[in-house]
């Protein structure tokens, strides 16, 4: 029963790193990528960090596996913001479909 749970995990963060990969080859611009390559990366590593916790089962592994999870949680979502913000401002062009830009607006500070 142990080893179906982790083939679980496994194959569910695996799916969701293959989203995120065919996301940023796929979508059409770089602050979408970077939404696609947060998420859908972070869910992945997180499930297969889950799996190797459940399958070792050892307290200093498990420790460090959700030690490594709410690192990738914290610290993800920061690194896309700088990113996507870091791509605006140098000039990388939007995608011709955006409606709105909210950084474009004259309240608004660079």
């Amino acid at each position: 029963m142990m080893e179906i749970l982790v083939s679980l995990f496994v194959v569910l963060g695996g799916l969701f790193a293959l989203a995120a990969a065919l996301g940023v080859l796929r979508l059409p611009d770089v602050l979408i990528r970077m939404h696609a390559s947060t998420k859908a990366g972070t869910l992945g590593c997180g499930l297969i960090l889950v799996a190797v916790a459940i399958y070792f089962a050892e307290g200093a592994i498990t420790a460090r596996a959700i030690a490594a999870i709410i690192f990738l949680i914290l610290t993800a979502p920061v690194a896309a913001h700088m990113i996507g913000r870091a791509a605006y401002k140098t000039g990388v062009p939007l995608w011709k479909g955006t409606v709105i830009d909210e950084m474009k607006t004259p309240d608004r500070r660079r």
